[in-house]
């Protein structure tokens, strides 16, 4: 309740009542804000989703009929015989999982189809979100989130309860989850492929055997990392998982903030009126929902670092305006400016991993710490690191490649006879 927030607030340091007024409210909030979004996002994606599906139809019956030289290489996707049969195979395990957990084969069955259903609108929202921040910043805790709640509210109409409605919720969101986060990364894969002239039909072979080989690794990383830090404990307390039991609980025994979510939701709905007013009016700058949603759900220490990015675009774009630059130059920049962000991202997340290793070994969470756990931080060193790497992003953004790409690759390379 509000009365509880205030007294908790009541003498807070800045920075832990910030984390409180989000874990409370904002995030909630945000919850709301996506699910709106998200189904916004699949109403305007209406078209695009059943002509993709059409699409890859009418090129399966092509080719059937034609061969494959009836379609281009570069638009020559996995068959969708193929594509539906992988998915039948997926699901009959998961149903078998499902009823491990539930021991029920009507609550496994409605299970799996929700999670079909599911796992392909929310891995279409996924794919937007990609292409709108980039898949490093997809809200795939938000849109599992959404998912739980979702499936928890069918589950519960369709008289599903007790203990085995949360398990139920909780397995779809994380198979969603799974769905989500594949399929945003598998869209930046392809958008490459099409950029480099890559055959579509291989991407897809090989982004599958990708996951096959992900899911013999996962495992033994994340129980490397709960060997150094202990997941759920303060070095990884997992607040999204955290929030995910709780939006699943809370909606078989209630407690959820449902005013919080819905405020959100209005929220939502009232940026979608002021973007679609600023779509008609054709103006400079429009306002995304699953982005403004994005930003009201994540956390303060994730939203910085997001903004410190826009600020760092802003200059360079300012710099290119005032140097009269050409498209072609913008367009350099632009890719120069997404491999060092990159660049970046996989290098700090293979580090955590990295120094795992030691501290695993040595069972303390500051086996790499110079001078030792009681040493006080100083925050100068870290913020001059900070504005030293916005200064290299900058610099590096703008440096001129010795030798600029002067063609797209042609469509018709000789390649093997694949789908």
């Amino acid at each position: 309740t509000g009365a509880t927030l205030a007294q908790a607030l009541v003498g807070a340091p800045p920075l832990d009542a910030a984390g409180l007024i989000h874990g409370r409210v904002t995030r909630y909030l945000g919850v709301g804000g996506m699910l709106v979004g998200g189904l916004w996002s699949l109403f305007k994606m209406r078209s695009s989703l059943f002509s993709g599906v059409t699409a890859g139809l009418a090129a399966y019956k092509r080719m059937r009929e034609g061969g494959a030289d009836s379609v281009p290489r570069t638009e020559r996707d996995m068959p969708m015989n193929i594509i539906l049969i992988l998915i039948a195979l997926s699901v009959i395990p998961l149903f078998f999982l499902f009823w491990h957990f539930t021991g029920s084969v009507g609550i496994s069955a409605a299970m799996a189809v929700l999670m079909v259903i599911a796992g392909f609108l929310f891995s279409a929202v996924s794919a937007y979100m990609a292409g709108l921040v980039g898949s490093s910043n997809n809200p795939i805790s938000g849109i599992t989130i959404s998912t739980i709640l979702v499936a928890s509210l069918l589950l519960l109409a369709m008289g599903i309860g007790g203990k085995a409605g949360p398990v139920a919720a909780v397995l779809i969101g994380a198979v969603v989850c799974c769905a989500a986060a594949i399929g945003g990364d598998n869209l930046q894969d392809l958008k490459c492929g099409q950029l480099v002239g890559s055959t579509p039909w291989k991407q897809q072979t090989m982004q599958i055997l990708g996951v096959i080989v992900a899911a013999f690794t996962v495992g033994p990383v994340l129980n490397l990392l709960h060997d150094a830090y202990t997941i759920g404990s303060k070095a990884l307390p997992v607040p999204q998982a955290n929030l995910m039991a709780t939006v699943s609980k809370g909606v078989f025994a209630g407690g959820l903030p449902w005013t919080i979510i819905g405020i959100g939701a209005a929220i939502a709905a009232v940026v979608i009126t002021i973007d679609v007013m600023l779509e008609k009016t054709k103006a400079s700058f429009r306002i995304p929902v699953m982005a403004f949603a994005v930003g009201v759900y994540l956390p303060f220490d994730l939203n910085v670092p997001i903004f410190l990015g826009g600020v760092m675009a802003w200059l360079v774009n300012r710099t290119l305006d005032k140097t009269n630059a050409s498209p072609a130059r913008r367009s350099q920049v632009e890719r120069n400016g997404f491999l060092v962000a990159a660049g970046f991202i996989t290098g700090e997340s293979l580090m955590g991993i990295g120094i795992a290793v030691p501290v695993a070994i040595k069972e303390s969470a500051y086996a790499m710490a110079p001078f030792g756990a009681e040493y006080e931080t100083f925050k100068l060193p870290g913020l001059i690191f900070v504005a030293s790497v916005m200064v290299l992003l900058y610099v590096l953004s703008l440096r001129r490649d010795q030798t600029p790409p002067t063609h797209t690759p042609p469509a018709d390379l000789p390649e093997t006879r694949g789908p």
